[in-house]
């Protein structure tokens, strides 16, 4: 904190240190001594001096002016503009929680009209007024992200979450701010937190109805699936893989790799056959919606059309191991296919990296002759099979 006070001193002249406050989840990181993320101030300072500092100005119909900048040490500086001094307590009661409403001098006094600090200290999440929540409906979403990182909605505003329908207020929010806060929750350490509490609220079904739709569909026939329901599966799945890594990726994909299950044909089930094709037809129409990126599109189809086949890796036949490897490799999904596995089947994929290995070798590295190669003649499918056959020869030459 002294070594983040002394930067942001050296950045701002001296004249203006009296009318500028650290705010915000700034403010609450600095009690929890962990890292700030972003830089978050709110300043009581001429226009003209934050524009020569290096701000520009972002514009908002529905909150106060913000001037924003990247520097480095800091990263990205969110300046709060106040018209005066005796403007920072309002600003501080129109947040969202009362943890993320405390202010900070540069001389390290802290301002917490709203008894934040209290509430950091017990991980709660207090809201700064009764219309916090209905100010900005994001909020709701923001809160179940901070759950997954351990904190807790207090009593008051969980009534406040089941006392009316929200349907239309959260129609206001545009689904690309939805996906960022549910990608950010993945990405924490109890990320099934945000899809368990938008069930338990029935809360974000205009964004993510299949969600909605997992708990009323099986997971699978009761030996393979005693866990009962889709969403019981999906979430214990994102649960376990999480604990093998931190990749955002490798999360989103787990939580939704059986997807297709949504669309078997409801007389098929307990059984799902052809749910992993059903769910990769799927998976472009939903990440489009969610306006996710490209790449992670990719990533989900991949995990849809390929995990079947990796839960059952060592009953395939070597050149079904390769063309799973190739395929893997297409989708970016070969790094942690096997972690899927784990997470999903309580399964190994031993050789894997051997059969990634052959995947990725060239012509030339198979040994094939390139007299074959340049022959216009030899029909193409012919030549695929030659350089599948020298790849399952390499690939049962390093397995010895």
């Amino acid at each position: 904190m002294d070594q983040l006070i002394m930067a942001l001193k050296v950045f701002f002249p001296e004249h203006l240190h009296p009318s500028i406050f650290m705010v915000g989840g700034m403010v609450r990181d600095v009690l929890l001594g962990v890292e700030c993320q972003d830089v978050d101030l709110a300043a009581a300072v001429p226009v003209p001096e934050l524009t020569a500092l290096g701000f520009r100005l972002v514009e908002s119909k529905s909150t106060p002016n913000i001037y924003f900048r990247f520097k480095e040490p800091f990263g990205k500086i969110e300046v709060t503009w106040l018209p005066a001094l005796d403007a920072l307590p309002d600003d501080l009661s129109r947040r969202d929680f009362t943890v993320n409403a405390m202010a900070m001098s540069l001389e390290g006094e802290l301002s917490d009209p709203l008894g934040g600090q209290a509430d950091v200290q017990r991980r709660v999440l207090r809201c700064c007024s009764p219309t916090s929540l209905t100010d900005d409906p994001l909020r709701i979403l923001r809160a179940f992200r901070f759950e997954c990182e351990g904190w807790r909605l207090d009593a008051e505003a969980e009534a406040i979450l089941k006392g009316r329908d929200w349907s239309a207020e959260l129609q206001r929010i545009p689904v690309e701010r939805f996906s960022q806060e549910m990608l950010k929750a993945i990405a924490k350490e109890d990320p099934s937190r945000f899809f368990r509490r938008m069930v338990e609220f029935g809360i974000g079904s205009n964004f993510l109805p299949e969600v909605f739709k997992m708990a009323e569909v099986t997971a699978g026939p009761p030996t393979h699936h005693p866990e009962g329901d889709l969403f019981t599966h999906s979430l214990q799945v994102l649960e376990r893989m999480a604990q093998l890594t931190t990749d955002t990726t490798a999360r989103f994909c787990a939580l939704f790799h059986d997807l297709g299950k949504l669309y078997t044909p409801p007389e098929l089930h307990p059984k799902h056959h052809g749910h992993d094709a059903l769910g990769a037809e799927q998976v472009p129409a939903f990440c489009k919606r969610l306006r996710l990126p490209v790449a992670l599109l990719r990533a989900l189809q991949a995990t849809n059309r390929l995990h079947n086949n990796a839960n059952r890796w060592e009953e395939l036949r070597d050149s079904t191991k390769i063309r799973l490897a190739l395929d893997a490799i297409k989708g970016g999904i070969e790094d942690f296919l096997p972690l899927q596995v784990a997470a999903d089947f309580h399964a190994t994929m031993p050789g894997w990296e051997t059969a990634l290995e052959v995947a990725r070798m060239n012509a030339a590295q198979l040994g094939i002759d390139p007299v074959l190669l340049d022959n216009k003649e030899f029909p193409p499918e012919k030549l695929q099979q030659v350089i599948m056959q020298h790849r399952v020869a390499e690939f049962r030459r390093i397995s010895l």
